[in-house]
């Protein structure tokens, strides 16, 4: 720990070279006479609010050498002279230039040991709406941004509580990245949470480029063959909120709107913040139904391929399903092809400017739909039960919980196709497998609370209950 110097130019000089003044056009510094006494101010321009550091330099150029004439120490003069609320002295170096970098304004004046730290900073960030993600008919249309500070204030004004904890971490040995944990001290799992802070404080990384992506694989279990998502996010306050109060773990990582709610369970994903803005039967039946069409998507064009593939296995009320239409391309390669099509087309919309949507829309319908079919390409069976696909997608509200149910659904139907009955038995049952042995970021295990069973835990992930009084 490198302390400062009693030198008051040999710091000057020390912090001009450490913080890269005339090296980086956004480091800022100001050079004062406060009371008869040489002072200088370090800020990075952007962080800095204008209005809070001109009126507290007013107030520094107006004091008389008498007024400093009992002041020794910084800590005296900050308790005295500096104004701002957030304010704390430090001696030591690398804290001082680590503070400067995270947005505080630097005071050192001459004759005074230790540095004044000032956190008037005013991050850039954008308001607080409606993310695209997790949009709702009724309820709050606020969402969080790329700014810890906001976010912990979206989240205390909906938990008025003393007991709710945010509790700050920096990661990342040269990006100093704030990260903060988020939970209720009173309801929370002591043991879990002293997990969650040891994996956190064990990072060993330089910098975290990709924000909560970049914390969530540096502190999951090595499994890179499994696509099942460890980590649950959301980037609506209301739904972290409900979780804080359940007694779950909020992690939030600076330069990120999304936020980690942890543990994180498979029947976590099959929630959204829409049911509890129904009544509880239309909520129930909205999750129920998610389920099962989520479940249909996986299983829905292995069973179709392998009940067609072989002549006579479909009972006469479903022969209509026996005879698709001939094509060009085989029905294994026709399903892999519109798989990975509509994963282009996906990509491709991520990219394609707002004027150009429409055009971009007309070009995926007349590829993937007429023209398709009639150049006999593919099937038109094909297209219906893809499309069906596609839309069960997007009624899963994670990503990547879609993702990896079609990563499934591809392998699923590989191995049927090279195996029949067998292969996809055996794929079902490899799927089950996989799940069961799946590792969670924390927690009691991935499958719970039906591996270990807990029926009252379970049975409110799969229904939509009234609110009461400890149902949030």
């Amino acid at each position: 720990m490198e302390q400062l110097s009693k030198d008051h130019m040999d710091n000057v000089r020390r912090f001009d070279g450490l913080l890269g003044v005339g090296r980086s056009c956004d480091v800022v510094s100001r050079d004062y006479l406060i009371g008869g006494r040489r002072a200088r101010l370090w800020v990075i321009d952007g962080y800095g609010k204008d209005e809070t550091l001109e009126r507290m330099g007013a107030f520094w150029l107006a004091l008389k050498p008498e007024d400093l004439a009992t002041v020794t120490e910084a800590q005296a003069f900050a308790d005295r002279f500096v104004t701002f609320s957030e304010t704390n002295v430090s001696f030591d170096v690398d804290d001082i230039v680590t503070s400067v970098l995270l947005g505080k304004s630097l005071l050192l004046l001459e004759g005074m040991a230790g540095g004044i730290l000032m956190d008037c900073k005013d991050y850039p960030a954008r308001s607080v709406g409606e993310p695209m993600d997790g949009k709702v008919l009724r309820g709050a249309h606020d969402g969080f941004v790329e700014a810890v500070v906001p976010n912990m204030a979206l989240l205390r004004r909906r938990i008025r509580d003393p007991h709710l904890t945010m509790e700050g971490h920096k990661v990342g040995t040269r990006s100093h990245t704030d990260a903060v944990l988020c939970y209720l001290d009173d309801r929370v799992d002591q043991k879990l949470l002293a997990q969650v802070r040891e994996k956190l404080q064990s990072i060993d990384v330089k910098s975290l480029s990709m924000s909560q992506e970049s914390v969530a694989e540096a502190i999951r279990p090595k499994q890179w063959y499994n696509p099942f998502p460890k980590v649950r996010y959301t980037e609506r306050p209301d739904s972290a909120a409900a979780s804080i109060m359940e007694g779950n773990i909020v992690l939030m990582v600076d330069n990120s709107p999304s936020v980690m709610i942890l543990p994180t369970t498979f029947f976590d994903f099959t929630q959204e913040a829409n049911e509890f803005y129904f009544p509880p039967l239309v909520g129930t039946y909205l999750r129920l139904l998610r389920i099962v069409v989520f479940l249909i998507s996986l299983f829905i064009t292995p069973a179709w391929y392998l009940m067609v593939s072989e002549p006579g296995r479909l009972p006469e009320w479903l022969e209509f399903l026996s005879s698709p239409e001939p094509a060009s391309l085989g029905l294994l390669s026709q399903l892999l092809v519109v798989e990975f099509l509509i994963d282009v087309l996906k990509l491709a919309s991520l990219n394609t400017p707002d004027s150009l949507s429409n055009s971009f829309s007309m070009l995926g319908a007349l590829i993937l739909g007429d023209f398709a079919v009639q150049a006999g390409w593919l099937g038109p069976e094909v297209l219906v039960y893809m499309a069906f696909v596609s839309v069960a997608g997007f009624a899963q509200p994670s990503y990547e919980m879609g993702y990896a149910f079609k990563l499934l659904r591809v392998v699923l139907l590989v191995v049927t196709a090279m195996f029949d009955v067998w292969g996809f038995v055996l794929g079902t049952l490899g799927i089950l497998a996989l799940l069961a042995t799946t590792k969670p970021l924390v927690g009691k295990g991935y499958l719970y609370p039906l591996i270990p069973f807990n029926g009252k835990a379970l049975r409110r992930l799969l229904i939509r209950e009234p609110i009461s009084r400890d149902n949030t």
